[in-house]
């Protein structure tokens, strides 16, 4: 574990998240619980690939935990996927 992987680092990059959510309506409850989250700053959500992804901005260091756990909150599941693109 390191910081890079147990983290988003703030910035332009942000950190992409796979989600079992597939329903609009869903990835946007997802989005808004997470944008509850102190220090996150915005969330894109990818509808072209599958599994859906979320894109999460932050303007602080913030927990992937942190993320998860906000997420399970709505019942759908996110995980993190790379921290950079090969």
């Amino acid at each position: 574990m390191s910081l890079l992987s147990e983290n988003i680092i703030p910035g332009d990059t942000g950190r992409v998240f796979a989600t079992n959510a597939e329903d609009a309506e869903h990835l946007k409850n997802i989005k808004t619980r997470l944008l509850e989250l102190n220090g996150i700053k915005d969330v894109k959500i990818n509808f072209e690939v599958f599994p859906r992804e979320m894109r999460v901005f932050t303007s602080k260091l913030i927990s992937v935990a942190d993320v998860e756990k906000a997420a399970m909150t709505t019942g759908f599941h996110i995980i993190p996927k790379e921290s950079f693109e090969l």
